[in-house]
């Protein structure tokens, strides 16, 4: 009988490789040789302090600044050696939007289509498809100035959508929206990410491990993290060891200092080995639990927050991802 061949692992199509990426404002190095992949199908959050570097390689990515070192590619196509071409592959949402407040909403999609180039016919089956995809249909005659903070966004994720690129690039995109928006424009991220890549900055934390398949995170302008939130969980050493015990009779003095018991509750009772403690006597814990008629349910190393990851990396506050004083320092 015939071998049956090993089937050929999936392929992984690259479209966005940052290489080395570096720049100085004066004696401020605010990316330091940031290099990073963005593959087809995935969702890379975007996190560090304010002033970590993330806008500025940002806007080297997207060719609006000029490194000092390195380059960037997307979908193959150099940002410094052919800016147009590489333009195309790509939808940018800034932060904060230049929109012309006394066009319709339709008016200022068809504009972004010409300026994009797109054939007339092209351009109107495209407003179609990003109305409907961003629920825009009822504000379609309405002047972009007379819109919502949430609606203004939408019109921004449409825009970035038009030219149906493979690559979007998205600064802050719920911002503004309420709770049902924020659902709806997770949704529509998840679907758009089959079949492009999403790089996505946000300072929500909650947003970022609802959304993204991988987070990189800046700091002092250098990558320090790169990875899915439970590699990036994994590879935390200083978390706690918790053991749960479980049994009809209170425990002995030894096992609930072995355990590092506080008070009861119920008939379980949890606590936390010190940060970065060794891994407990577990054996002597049993025999403890035992001799008072209970159990020793589970004795394994907590799993870390994304905050708490986040927070010992960076050594700062949680609240994280681009802002407008970042933008505008250029960091």
């Amino acid at each position: 009988m015939a071998d049956t061949p090993a089937s050929e692992p999936a392929r992984v199509e690259i479209l966005v490789e940052a290489r080395a990426l570096s720049k100085s404002y004066g004696h401020t190095r605010a990316a330091r040789e940031v290099s990073f992949q963005l593959a087809r199908g995935e969702i890379l959050g975007f996190l560090g302090p304010n002033g970590a570097g993330k806008s500025t390689t940002l806007k080297m990515v997207t060719g609006i600044l000029q490194p000092d070192a390195g380059t960037a590619s997307v979908d193959g196509i150099d940002i410094l050696e052919d800016p147009l071409e590489a333009r195309r592959r790509f939808g940018y949402l800034p932060e904060s939007l230049p929109l012309y407040w006394e066009m319709q909403v339709e008016e200022y999609l068809r504009f972004i289509a010409r300026a994009r180039g797109l054939e007339p016919a092209r351009a109107t089956a495209r407003i179609d498809t990003v109305i409907d995809q961003l629920d825009l249909g009822r504000m379609r005659r309405r002047t972009t100035g007379a819109l919502s903070k949430g609606f203004r966004q939408r019109v921004g994720i449409a825009q970035a959508l038009l030219h149906d690129p493979p690559v979007l690039i998205l600064d802050e995109p719920t911002n503004g929206l309420d709770p049902q928006q924020i659902v709806e424009i997770r949704a529509l991220l998840r679907e758009l990410a089959r079949e492009r890549a999403i790089l996505f900055s946000t300072h929500i934390l909650q947003e970022i491990a609802a959304i993204c398949s991988r987070i990189m995170v800046i700091h002092q302008g250098r990558k320090i993290a790169d990875g899915s939130p439970d590699e990036l969980a994994a590879e935390e050493t200083e978390s706690p060891w918790r053991v749960l015990a479980a049994g009809g009779s209170p425990l002995g003095e030894s096992a609930r200092d072995a355990l590092r018991l506080g008070e009861p509750t119920g008939t379980a009772e949890r606590r936390s080995y010190p940060a970065g403690a060794e891994v407990p006597d577990l054996p002597a814990i049993e025999r403890e639990v035992a001799a008072v008629g209970g159990r020793v349910v589970s004795c394994e190393r907590a799993r870390p927050s994304l905050e708490e990851v986040y927070l010992r990396l960076t050594g700062g506050p949680a609240t994280v991802g681009a802002t407008a004083s970042e933008g505008e320092s250029g960091a």
